[in-house]
């Protein structure tokens, strides 16, 4: 969620008039993130937040603000899509696609403890089921297929045992059978700082423009690799079970699951070793840009190739 593109103030009231939420009061760029432009926008009426994307096609992105709409009618707490007065949620803003979202409340909770884990186990387990009644199909755009033209990408900039690394690791995933395992919609980025906290409860999930179809055991293992991994990242013993009692409470794992757990924490962390190298590698152009260190993931990749605990369940 950085600011790649600028929007004036004058130019973004214009546009609002295409809405019925009234008119602007504040308007404030957000630093965080490293894909797509946002703001907040406050008008009169309430308060949203505002992404022009930068690099998702057009035609890829109905996929994402319905998928929205499609978790807020089941309950789920994300940023529902605000439509224009033509009904569409998708518009045009400074030469980019643009679209508003309601700005939900809370704030990101970085150091979770084993309750806030449950409790993101239970909602992550809600999101796969309410998923498997949308009718709309995208595979997952950090899939298998961009892990290995990403790696091509990177390969270079690495040093020789980080490119051995990365050649053992394409290998061993390639040899993986990750197509017999339950497949549904994924969110495929819930991190922390993708989760806003309302006191003890979960009052938003946030950034769902990395969802697709894929393994749900894959968006299990981002989610573990991120809120149940200690600062030296391993994976903390009761953080991890917290999260994965409560996720199998709601959608119980299969054997399948439970045989390709250690491969999927593998594949995890090579995705986001992969694109952090890209982004610090091959950066674009901003002007508010977060640009994340590659070197957390690369190490724990490592340490789940050396550590490969199974389910605890």
């Amino acid at each position: 969620m950085s600011v790649f593109t600028a929007v004036a103030p004058e130019t973004l009231s214009r546009w609002l008039g295409r809405y019925a939420i009234g008119r602007l009061v504040e308007l404030q760029g957000i630093s965080a993130g490293v894909q797509n432009s946002n703001f907040f926008v406050t008008t009169t009426l309430g308060r949203y937040v505002l992404t022009l994307f930068e690099a998702i096609p057009r035609a890829e992105l109905p996929y994402f603000l319905h998928l929205m709409a499609h978790l807020a009618r089941h309950g789920l707490p994300v940023p529902a899509p605000i439509a224009d007065r033509d009904n569409e949620y998708l518009g045009t803003l400074s030469e980019r696609p643009a679209a508003l979202v309601m700005r939900l409340s809370g704030k990101s909770e970085m150091a979770p403890t084993s309750t806030h884990c449950e409790r993101v186990g239970a909602m992550l387990a809600g999101l796969h089921l309410a998923g498997l009644s949308y009718g709309r199909r995208q595979d997952n755009p950090r899939g298998a297929a961009w892990r290995t033209t990403a790696a091509a990408r990177v390969r270079p900039f690495l040093p020789a045992d980080e490119q051995a690394l990365l050649d053992a690791e394409l290998a061993f995933q390639a040899a993986v059978d990750y197509a017999s395992l339950p497949q549904g919609v994924i969110h495929a980025d819930l991190f922390r700082d993708n989760v806003l906290w309302d006191g003890d409860y979960i009052g938003g999930v946030i950034d769902f423009y990395f969802a697709g179809h894929d393994a749900l055991l894959f968006d299990v293992a981002v989610t573990v690799n991120d809120w149940c991994t200690t600062a030296g990242g391993e994976l903390d013993p009761q953080r991890t079970a917290a999260l994965l009692a409560a996720y199998h409470a709601e959608r119980r794992f299969t054997d399948t699951e439970r045989a390709n757990w250690p491969a999927m924490l593998r594949a995890a962390a090579l995705r986001f070793w992969l694109s952090r190298a890209e982004d610090f590698h091959l950066p674009k152009p901003g002007e508010m840009v977060l640009v994340k260190p590659p070197a957390e993931y690369r190490d724990i990749l490592r340490l789940r190739i050396a550590a490969t605990p199974p389910l605890p369940i």
